[in-house]
């Protein structure tokens, strides 16, 4: 919880200063400007709030679990999205679902390396999963409606905020050993949480949210194309393969549509 609530100050961080430029530079009156902080705000704690528990459990799971299964698990999401539309009245269409099952056959290979048990560790897992569905719709709700950035802003901020009260309760030494993780914070605080969520909020205002959660989980696949590009890992011939399912399920998923109308 130590790490989520600093590397959330700092993505909250990241965006103060870019809201201040951009208001300045579009010239923003202080009414417009609270006008548009005050849109974002039950937003932006929503989505905060979802993304704060989300975050602590999955880290609390990844004690007992290994990334692999981690990876699988969490990707479930690329289901739960399309099945949960189908109630939000979105079209379920044949595309979506041949790309969800070649989605989940490629992140299986690329991600579990050996059985898949059903421990503690991974029932956390799974219901975090249901948690990033519902993040996932929320944006997709507010997004179009919003900014952008403030909503990002306030998201941060309620989850830096949360994450700081669950610290001083559940870390051991809560707020000690920045120095050792220095370097991992500046990266995931600046650019995992300011650019990267920041991005994810930006990019659904246009995506649905089917397409946005195929998207989402090839951080599977990226982590391996890393691995290999960075560290000289080998993701050998069953990696590949479904590093091929995986990009084969995005492209057969979005065939054919213009995903939403842009924003007013």
């Amino acid at each position: 919880f130590t790490f989520n609530a600093a590397r959330f100050f700092m993505g909250a961080a990241v965006l103060l200063v870019v809201i201040s430029w951009l208001d300045r530079r579009r010239r923003l009156t202080r009414e417009k400007r609270r006008q548009r902080t005050r849109k974002a705000i039950f937003p932006g704690l929503l989505a905060g709030v979802i993304l704060a528990v989300a975050c602590g459990l999955q880290q609390m799971a990844m004690e007992t679990v290994t990334a692999g299964e981690a990876s699988f698990i969490t990707g479930f999401y690329m289901v739960m999205v399309p099945i949960v539309g189908i109630f939000r009245g979105q079209k379920a269409t044949w595309k979506i679902a041949v790309g969800v099952v070649f989605g989940m056959s490629g992140l299986y290979l690329i991600a579990v390396k050996g059985d898949l048990s059903l421990g503690f560790g991974q029932i956390l897992m799974f219901t975090t999963t249901f948690l990033w569905t519902a993040h996932i719709l929320v944006i997709d709700h507010f997004a179009p409606k919003v900014s952008s950035l403030r909503f990002s802003l306030v998201q941060f901020l309620t989850t830096a905020v949360l994450s700081t009260a669950l610290a001083f309760v559940f870390d051991a030494h809560p707020f000690a050993g920045f120095e050792y993780a220095f370097t991992d914070l500046l990266y995931t605080g600046f650019i995992s949480v300011g650019i990267a969520y920041t991005l994810q909020v930006m990019g659904q205002r246009y995506a649905l949210p089917a397409h946005a959660s195929l998207i989402l989980a090839t951080e599977a696949l990226w982590g391996a194309v890393g691995g290999a590009l960075l560290l000289g890992e080998n993701m050998g011939i069953r990696g590949y393969a479904g590093a091929a399912l995986m990009v084969a399920g995005i492209v057969i998923s979005q065939l054919g549509s213009a995903g939403k109308s842009p924003p007013a």
